[in-house]
């Protein structure tokens, strides 16, 4: 039995401004939605267009308040060709929410305040 992964959910209080920041701050864009007709909720996939590997954003209509992260200790990770120009472009944007130096890594939050890590291609 083998298992591979398909993709991750996260789920967004303002889905364009979500859609609109995942394309500009890492290239990430629509490969699929699911629009049900009593509009209660959307689905977006989103790709990278390298990977089959995809990021669920759910929009729920009835949901009003900001998703409680706790801790907020889990994140996606993505590998960038362009370490130097990433982080200028994050720094630009204002999306830097960490960075470890030591490590070679630094995290992006987006709308929703999710942490995104970005890592340098070796």
């Amino acid at each position: 039995m083998k298992f591979s992964f398909n993709h991750n959910n996260i789920n967004v209080l303002d889905l364009q401004k979500s859609l609109e920041f995942y394309r500009e701050s890492l290239g990430l864009v629509e490969v699929g939605r699911i629009e049900p007709q009593d509009g209660s909720f959307i689905i977006v996939y989103l790709g990278d267009g390298l990977t089959p590997h995809r990021l669920e954003l759910t929009w729920l209509r009835d949901r009003t308040e900001p998703y409680n992260l706790g801790d907020n200790e889990f994140h996606l990770a993505l590998v960038v060709d362009d370490f130097k120009a990433a982080y200028e472009h994050h720094k630009k944007m204002g999306c830097i929410c960490y960075e470890n130096q030591e490590m070679g890594i630094y995290f992006i939050n987006d709308p929703d305040n999710y942490w995104v890590e970005i890592l340098p291609a070796h």
